[in-house]
C-alpha cells in the first residue's frame, strides 16, 4: 500500500515548535534575581571532558548533568551557595558560589586513585538526582568497569560487557552485535563519535569494533530514546571517543596471545589542543600459519581524534576510525571486510544557556568476496553523508530544552560480480545501485512540573525520500511475491514492465511524527517510580535470512515494496538505592511494537538479488518482558546480578500475495527469543596488588527450526521440517573468572604495568552454536551433530600505561 507524507500533520507541528521558541525567546527575561553559572567539567590528570557529570548546588534541587562536552549551565535565585560536583568513580569536589552575576566557572576534579585501571565504582549522581531524572532503559557502563571483566581470548570487548546488563542478548556464542529487548540487531542504532557503524564485529563476533584505550563514554538506550536519535526502532549505542590528554604525553597499550593494541595521546598547538591515536592488530593468521593451516583471519583498526579551541566558545573536533578484516580460506576463497568513518563538529557556545554543536559526518561500510578458482570477486557497500545541527537550551532550572535538525544522504552499493582475470568464464555484473535521503527535526524537553514529578517530553518529525538512478519492476497485480496453492509454496510475481527514474528524482517518499515521552515520580528520599513511551521509524533494513549476522549481508531503503518499520515501546519502572547509594535496585516492564517487519519467504535468496520484493513478507513484532538488575556500588566487592524475562515473537500473515503466510500466519519466536537470561558480574579488589572479577551467564536456548520427519521421493531422502523457530538449542550457560595482579613499582615511576590471567568457560562447557542433521555414511542411520565454537579459553596479557 503507497503512503504519502501527510503535509498538515508536518505543518502542525512545525507551527508548534516555532512557536515554542518565540515563547522561550519573549520570557526569557524573567526572573530578573536569577544569575547562571555555566562552565565544563574534566578530569584534573589528562584534560578530558567528562559527559554525565553532576553538578549541583547543595541543599537545593537545582542542578544538571553535563552533555557530550562536559558543559554545565544552572540558573538560580541570588544568593550563596555550596556547589557540588560529582562523577563515577572520582571523588566529589565542593566549591563555594556567590551568586550575584553570570559566571563562568569550569573545574577539574580527580579519581579515587591514578592506579592502573584501578576504578571504585559508585553511583554518577547525587542520590536524589538519579531518582528524579525522567530517564529510563538507560544503560551506562564505566570503561574501567568494562576492564576489569573477563573476556574470550583476554580482548576487553564493549559489547560483550553489554550483553551482561538485562534486556541486551548476542545471537550465540561467536557471533557479533547486540539484541535489545526481543529486537533485530539492524534495529540498533550503534554510534562512534555520531558516525553510524554497520558492523561492529571483527572476526566474525570473536571481537568488536571498539577498542576500550580509546573509548570513554558508553551508553545504550534500550528504550526511551531521546528525540534526538532517529533512524532505528530498537536502541541506540552511543559510544564517545577519548578527546586526547591535553596535559601529557602517554602511552597505554596491551599485549596479548593474539592481539595487541597500543594508544598514543597528548596536548598538540600548546594548550588548545590535544591528540589521539589508538590502534590494534591481531596475529592469528602467523600462528596460523607457522602451524601449517592454510586458511587465516586478521582484523586491524584505527582510531584518531584531535581538537583545537579557538577561543573560550568555539571549539573544533577531528575524528575518525578505520577497521579492517582479512580472510583466506586455502585456495578456495579470500574476503575483506571494514569500516570507516570520520566526524568534523563545531561547538559553539551562543551564551551561558545556549549551547550548540555542528558536526559533518562521513561513514562507510563495504566488503569484498573473491573467488579464486572462478578468478572473480563480489564487492557491496553503503555509505553516509550526514550533517547534523543540535542545540541545548539551558532556559532555567526547572525547563531545558534540546531542538535540532539533521539531514543524512545514503547510497547503497548492493552488489557487483567482477572478474580478476583476462581467463575468468565470469562476465562482469552490477545490482542496480539505490540512494535515499533521509532528514529530520526534533524538540526535546526536560521539566520540572513538581517537587517530585519531572518530565522528559518531545517529538520529532523524520522525513524518506527514495531517489532514483534505477528501474522499478512492475508486478501482475502489484504482487511481487505470489501462493502458488498447487505447490504449496511463495514465488515470484508475474514481471510486467518497468519504469525507469532519473538520478535526483523521487521515487517514493514516507514521513512519520515521532512522539517520545517519559516521567519520574519521586516517591521519597530512596525511591522513584517511572513510565516513558516511545514511537520510532526505520526507514532502512538489513536482508539476511541466517541466524547471525555476517559480512556479505546486505542493506537496503524503504521504497516502493518495503515499507519503513515502525515501533511503538511502552515502559514502567521502579528504582531503589538502599544504604546510601552502596545498593541499588532497579526494575522494568516493557511491551513494544514494531509494523512492517521483513519476513522471508522459504528457500529466500538474498545474495546478488535485483529484485529483493519477490523474497520477502510484510509482518509484525513484539516483544514484551521484566528486567532486573540488583547492584552492589561499594567497597571492596562490586558488581551486579541481571534476570531478564522475555519474549520475542514475529507473524507474518500472507496478504494480499494470499496463502496462510510464515507458519500459518501464528506468532512465532524471532531467532534471538531468550525466555530467561541471567548475568552475574562481581570485581573484587583483594589490595594494591590482586583483583580478580568473573562472570556467570545463563540463558534459555535460540529457537531453531529442527526437521520432524522424512520421505523418500525417488530414491532420495528428504527431511520435512516443523513450524519455523519451534524447537530451541541447548541452554547455554558458563563461568569465567580473571586475576589482575599489579608488580611493586615505585611511587614516581611513570610506567604502570599489570598482567591479566584469564580463563573463559571454566569449566569447559560444550554450548551449542548449531546442531546439524544427517545421516551416517556407515550405518545410513539418522544422526545430529552439535557444533560448539569454545570450550575453555585461557588467556594472559600484559596491560600498561605510560
Amino acid at each position: 500500500m503507497r503512503r504519502k507524507v501527510n503535509s498538515s500533520v508536518r505543518q502542525r507541528w512545525l507551527n508548534a515548535l516555532g512557536g515554542l521558541l518565540v515563547l522561550l525567546v519573549t520570557t526569557s527575561g524573567i526572573a530578573q534575581e536569577n544569575f547562571t553559572i555555566s562552565g565544563k567539567i574534566s578530569d584534573k590528570e589528562d584534560g578530558e571532558t567528562l559527559f554525565g557529570a553532576s553538578v549541583f548546588l547543595e541543599g537545593t534541587t537545582i542542578g544538571v548533568v553535563t552533555n557530550e562536552y562536559g558543559f554545565y549551565s544552572i540558573t538560580a535565585p541570588k544568593g550563596n551557595y555550596r556547589l557540588l560536583i560529582s562523577y563515577m568513580g572520582y571523588s566529589e569536589m565542593y566549591q563555594e558560589v556567590s551568586l550575584d552575576k553570570n559566571q563562568k566557572l569550569d573545574f577539574e576534579i580527580s579519581e579515587y586513585s591514578t592506579e592502573l585501571e584501578e576504578v571504585v565504582v559508585t553511583a554518577d549522581e547525587p542520590e536524589m538526582a538519579v531518582l528524579r531524572k525522567p530517564e529510563m532503559s538507560v544503560s551506562k557502563l564505566n570503561i574501567g568497569t568494562v576492564k576489569q571483566m573477563p573476556v574470550v581470548l583476554g580482548e576487553v570487548d564493549i559489547l560483550k560487557s553489554l550483553q551482561m546488563l538485562p534486556g541486551v542478548t548476542n545471537n550465540g556464542e561467536g557471533t557479533g552485535g547486540l539484541h535489545v529487548r526481543g529486537g533485530a540487531q539492524d534495529q540498533n542504532l550503534v554510534l562512534l563519535d555520531e558516525a553510524i557503524i554497520y558492523n561492529t564485529s571483527h572476526l566474525f563476533g570473536f571481537f568488536s569494533v571498539f577498542n576500550a584505550d580509546a573509548i570513554k563514554d558508553i551508553k545504550l538506550y534500550k528504550g526511551g530514546i531521546p528525540a534526538r536519535f532517529g533512524g532505528r526502532v530498537s536502541s541506540v549505542l552511543d559510544v564517545r571517543q577519548k578527546d586526547g590528554n591535553n596535559k601529557n604525553f602517554a602511552l597505554t597499550g596491551g599485549i596479548g596471545l593474539i592481539s595487541s593494541r597500543l594508544a598514543a595521546e597528548g596536548p598538540i598547538f600548546g594548550d588548545k589542543g590535544s591528540f589521539l591515536v589508538a590502534g590494534r592488530t591481531s596475529y592469528a593468521h602467523l600462528l596460523l600459519k607457522a602451524a601449517g593451516e592454510k586458511n587465516s583471519a586478521s582484523f586491524y583498526d584505527l582510531n584518531l581524534k584531535t581538537n583545537y579551541s579557538l577561543n573560550d566558545k568555539n571549539k573544533l573536533y577531528l575524528s575518525g576510525y578505520f577497521g579492517r578484516d582479512v580472510l583466506k580460506f586455502g585456495n578456495i576463497f579470500d574476503s575483506s571486510y571494514g569500516n570507516t568513518s570520520g566526524n568534523l563538529r563545531w561547538n559553539h557556545i551562543f551564551n551561558d544557556r545556549l549551547f550548540s554543536n555542528m558536526s559533518a559526518i562521513i561513514s562507510k561500510y563495504d566488503y569484498d568476496l573473491g573467488f579464486t578458482m572462478e578468478d572473480f570477486v563480489w564487492v557491496a557497500s553503503i555509505t553516509n553523508y550526514n550533517l547534523k545541527y543540535d542545540l541545548k537550551y539551558y532556559f532555567s532550572d526547572k525547563f531545558k530544552l534540546d531542538f535540532g535538525a539533521s539531514g543524512l544522504y545514503y547510497d547503497f552499493d548492493p552488489g557487483q560480480i567482477k572478474p580478476t582475470s583476462d581467463s575468468s568464464d565470469i562476465n562482469p555484473l552490477s545490482l542496480d545501485r539505490k540512494k535515499a535521503f533521509e532528514s529530520g527535526l526534533y524538540i526535546n524537553a526536560e521539566h520540572k512540573l513538581s517537587k517530585n514529578l519531572t518530565a522528559q517530553y518531545g517529538l520529532r518529525y523524520s522525513a524518506f525520500n527514495r531517489l532514483g538512478g534505477q528501474p522499478i519492476t512492475h508486478y501482475a497485480n502489484d504482487l511481487p511475491v505470489v501462493y502458488n496453492s498447487v505447490l504449496g509454496i511463495y514465488e515470484s510475481g508475474s514481471p510486467i514492465g518497468e519504469t525507469f527514474y532519473d538520478k535526483g528524482e523521487s521515487m517514493k517518499t514516507f514521513g512519520n511524527v515521532e512522539p517520545r515521552v517519559s516521567l519520574a515520580y519521586q516517591l521519597n528520599e530512596a525511591s522513584s517510580v517511572k513510565a516513558g513511551f516511545s514511537r520510532s521509524a526505520q526507514y532502512v533494513h538489513l536482508l539476511s535470512n541466517t541466524a547471525a549476522v555476517t559480512p556479505v549481508d546486505v542493506w537496503t531503503p524503504s521504497g516502493e515494496y518495503v515499507d519503513p518499520q515502525l515501533s511503538n515501546q511502552y515502559a514502567l519502572g521502579y528504582f531503589r538505592n538502599f544504604k546510601g547509594q552502596a545498593y541499588s535496585m532497579e526494575v522494568e516492564t516493557y511491551y513494544k511494537t514494531v509494523d512492517n517487519r521483513i519476513d522471508y519467504i522459504d528457500g529466500s535468496n538474498l545474495i546478488g538479488q535485483n529484485t529483493i520484493e519477490t523474497e520477502i513478507l510484510k509482518g509484525e513484532s513484539r516483544a514484551y518482558g521484566l528486567e532486573v538488575l540488583l547492584r552492589k556500588n561499594e567497597g571492596k566487592l562490586t558488581g551486579w546480578l541481571a534476570y531478564t524475562l522475555s519474549k520475542s515473537e514475529q507473524r507474518t500473515p500472507g496478504g494480499a500475495a494470499g496463502g496462510l503466510g510464515i507458519n500459518n500466519g501464528e506468532w512465532y519466536n524471532t531467532s534471538y527469543d531468550r525466555t530467561h537470561d541471567v548475568s552475574v558480574a562481581g570485581a573484587y579488589r583483594l589490595n594494591e596488588k590482586w583483583s580478580f572479577g568473573t562472570n556467570l551467564v545463563f540463558q534459555t536456548g535460540r529457537p531453531v527450526t529442527y526437521p520432524n520427519g522424512q520421505y523418500e521421493y525417488e530414491g532420495i531422502s528428504v527431511a520435512s521440517y516443523a513450524a519455523r523457530n519451534s524447537d530451541r538449542l541447548p541452554s547455554y550457560h558458563r563461568l569465567d573468572v580473571s586475576v589482575n595482579y599489579k608488580p611493586n613499582r615505585k611511587p614516581e615511576n611513570r610506567w604502570k604495568g599489570e598482567w591479566v590471567l584469564g580463563i573463559y568457560n571454566v569449566y569447559n562447557r560444550k554450548n551449542a552454536a548449531s546442531v546439524s542433521f544427517g545421516q551416517n555414511r556407515e550405518t545410513g542411520a539418522n544422526e545430529a551433530t552439535r557444533t560448539a565454537i569454545f570450550g575453555i579459553v585461557p588467556s594472559i596479557t600484559y596491560n600498561f600505561k605510560f
